[in-house]
């Protein structure tokens, strides 16, 4: 079968960038110095890191037959269970339509009931919107990485702040991940202690799109391959760094 893969759920989309010169003033014209189109969303993007970090991966989300497509459908559970699991080490979901990502979940956390603790599939989610259906997601990943949105629309205003706040509503077991921008990002599990790695930032920050989807991708990568949660962290703040210093994702490595 070969080495297991890292499987990415959620959203593709098309990202149309423009280049100015600074951050245009309201109501204002501003010149375009370039513009180009690139692949995005979040599971995308950071399939599209995990490739270039060297992990066999792949993406589950809707594509277009042409060129435009209006209100794509996500993924559902019926559509899920025709992925064979035997083929993925790790599954991560973007969080977007929650209650059919959880019968996912809980069809891979069925599945692992019948491995050995050693072979069993790493549940990842991201909560990265304000959406009130997406807050169930809390108590079923693994590894659950929230925003600073999330974070700030429940009220904390600091990482740490926030992972102790909201680590009641995972799982036990489980690890809660915040990054916090120009303030690095922390994590705790189930021992309670706060871990935290500074951020990296570039001499020149470039391009800030896709940063929260790299860190996710790099954590994950890490993770995967055996490293602690503080190296994961680390890793994870290095590659976003790195990153916001390159318009988009060529060259990250």
């Amino acid at each position: 079968m070969g080495e297991k893969k890292i499987l990415c759920v959620g959203l593709v989309c098309l990202d149309i960038i423009s280049v100015v010169d600074k951050y245009p003033e309201e109501d204002t014209d501003t010149r375009c110095l370039s513009q180009r189109w690139q692949r995005g969303g979040n599971a995308s993007n950071s399939c599209t890191v995990l490739a270039q970090l060297g992990a066999p991966c792949a993406f589950m989300g809707s594509l277009a037959v042409g060129h435009v497509a209006n209100n794509l459908p996500d993924v559902t559970a019926q559509d899920f269970e025709n992925v064979d699991l035997a083929h993925y080490k790790w599954i991560h979901w973007e969080g977007r339509n929650a209650d059919e990502q959880v019968k996912m979940i809980q069809w891979v956390e069925e599945y692992n009931k019948t491995l050995p603790m050693d072979q069993k599939i790493t549940i990842s989610v991201e909560i990265e919107k304000n959406r009130e259906n997406l807050y169930q997601l809390f108590g079923y990943g693994d590894i659950v990485f929230i925003s600073k949105d999330v974070a700030q629309h429940f009220g904390f205003g600091s990482a740490p702040e926030a992972l102790k706040g909201l680590y009641s509503r995972v799982r036990n077991g489980a690890y809660l991940i915040c990054a916090w921008a120009e303030k690095g990002a922390d994590a705790v599990g189930p021992d309670g202690v706060l871990i935290h790695s500074d951020a990296f930032p570039p001499d020149v920050i470039v391009d800030t799109l896709g940063a929260g989807d790299t860190f996710n991708a790099a954590v994950i990568y890490a993770l995967s391959t055996g490293k602690t949660m503080h190296e994961a962290l680390t890793f994870g703040c290095q590659t976003a760094g790195r990153k916001c210093g390159i318009h988009g994702f060529d060259g990250i490595v």
